[in-house]
């Protein structure tokens, strides 16, 4: 029993670990699911992953509308739209799990993968984001809610967006559209 334990809070546990300076790809990092369960990026190799730092109580929150619409319109040709709850900006992801779970389908139709609620800056940031602000510098961390990187199929992370950045600009669209790798049906 204890073994079992042990084993499935391994990638918990590894995410957590030393950020090391030649990990290449985003595929090496695991967020724990808005559900509980292990959540790793490897899983969606082969994807395009737009990977955002949300909150339910941000003047930004309607950004929520636009990132399921980005992933409607292209989850067919490869696109994974992945949220991530903090509370890391104004304390406004105050809710547990299942709140925020909650707030998101009923408000926003969110039927997108969710990871559980994590801090994305600081010493404390997930491993994730602090290996994404060494990649690409600086001005590239989380300033406030709804931050999105662009990871392509490879796991390079390519891109990333500021929180004024609506999910569905031209900007972003048009970037997401290149890393694409199945080409729209009809």
């Amino acid at each position: 029993m204890r073994l079992f334990i042990l084993s499935a809070m391994l990638p918990m546990f590894m995410s957590f670990a030393v950020i090391s300076d030649d990990i290449k790809s985003a595929h090496a990092f695991t967020f724990t699911s808005i559900e509980g369960s292990p959540l790793p990026l490897a899983s969606f190799e082969g994807k395009t992953v737009l990977v955002v730092n949300t909150a339910s109580r941000c003047g930004f929150t309607k950004q929520y509308g636009g990132l399921q619409t980005v992933w409607k319109r292209y989850r067919d040709r490869g696109l994974v739209v992945l949220g991530v709850p903090s509370n890391d900006f104004g304390n406004q992801e105050p809710g547990t799990a299942a709140e925020i779970k909650n707030f998101c389908e009923v408000n926003f139709d969110v039927d997108f993968p969710m990871a559980d609620k994590v801090h994305v800056k600081g010493e404390n940031a997930h491993p994730f984001y602090r290996w994404a602000a060494r990649k690409l510098g600086p001005n590239a961390k989380p300033r406030w809610n709804f931050h999105k990187y662009l990871i392509a199929p490879d796991g390079k992370l390519v891109a990333w967006f500021s929180t004024t950045t609506s999910p569905t600009s031209t900007e972003v669209t048009r970037t997401i559209e290149k890393y694409l790798v199945r080409a729209p049906k009809g």
